[in-house]
């Protein structure tokens, strides 16, 4: 069976990706986790991930013959075109053109939001949210961008998800919605019923639950609990 290589589901959005569009769409895989202990060369994870990807990180889709497929836009590109009896880009292919748009956005985009925002599913870090918005510009805007997109999505396709039914896109937007969440950064309604509907999603609410059950603090993914002056 088709391995899925991933890190620790409370902090690794770039595996959340592979791993919700999977799941969503019932392709069947198995889940290899390799637990984050550092990022340093000779780390246990890196050493584990080198076996199986040249660039050392996750995800890596493997498949029975040992192919191995790195990066989630890859991976989401190999998995529609292996699947093309599921909707995993919306059929209709102006929406499908628009879906590869945002799409590869939020792949290159956004530095500004993940980098002072990162994933911690299980954390409510309001007061944080607060304080990097105020004074971070870079993240102001790049939220609007978000919300702004979300918006015309929404309205253009119905929802209730971004492309009507659930797609590539909102596996993609799912880290996004799972950040604004932890943070609670404020939103306008339309955006905050589309992050509710997509932590209620089947997929979703299962990485959820399973991110939740891993207690396992990792001092070095945590910048703000950590920091004194965060606290």
């Amino acid at each position: 069976m088709t391995k899925l290589y991933i890190g620790n589901k409370n902090y690794s959005s770039w595996s959340m990706r592979p791993w919700v569009l999977m799941r969503h769409f019932g392709i069947p895989f198995e889940e290899v986790r390799i637990r984050f202990d550092s990022f340093d060369p000779g780390s246990g994870f890196k050493r584990r991930i080198a076996e199986v990807s040249p660039v050392g990180r996750v995800p890596v889709l493997v498949d029975d013959d040992g192919l191995a497929i790195w990066d989630t836009l890859a991976i989401a590109e190999t998995l529609a075109e292996r699947h093309p009896q599921l909707a995993l880009w919306p059929r209709d292919p102006r929406a499908r053109a628009r879906a590869r748009s945002v799409v590869a956005e939020m792949h290159s985009g956004f530095g500004a939001l993940r980098s002072h925002f990162p994933q911690h599913i299980e954390a409510r870090l309001p007061e944080v949210g607060a304080r990097v918005l105020a004074a971070e510009p870079t993240v102001r805007a790049d939220l609007d961008r978000i919300v702004s997109m979300w918006h015309g999505l929404l309205d253009a396709h119905g929802g209730p998800f971004l492309f009507g039914e659930f797609s590539i896109a909102d596996a993609f937007y799912a880290p996004v919605c799972g950040r604004l969440r932890t943070y609670a950064l404020p939103l306008p309604a339309d955006a905050a019923g589309y992050v509710g509907r997509v932590f209620a999603s089947p997929a979703v609410a299962a990485w959820e639950a399973d991110a939740l059950a891993e207690r396992d603090f990792l001092q070095f993914e945590e910048p703000y609990r950590t920091r004194p002056d965060w606290a």
